[in-house]
């Protein structure tokens, strides 16, 4: 019994919540902000480079959340 070994891609199911949880709040935020920017955009306010990187941020977000609460 002394040399079970532990699983080496494990992550505890709480680690994995808050991670989820702290890209809905990024992805959430960022896509706010890439929404208001774009309309502030056509408007002519503000240029378009704000909110690109802010919808590059939602995608990236979106895809790792997805990563994190794939079926395992």
């Amino acid at each position: 019994m002394a040399d079970l070994q532990k699983r080496s891609s494990y992550t505890p199911r709480r680690a994995r919540e808050q991670r989820a949880y702290r890209l809905v709040k990024v992805g959430g935020a960022a896509t706010a902000v890439a929404v208001v920017g774009l309309v502030l955009d056509v408007a002519g306010v503000i240029g378009a480079g704000i909110p690109l990187i802010a919808i590059i941020v939602a995608v990236i977000c979106f895809v790792m959340f997805r990563s994190v609460t794939a079926r395992r």
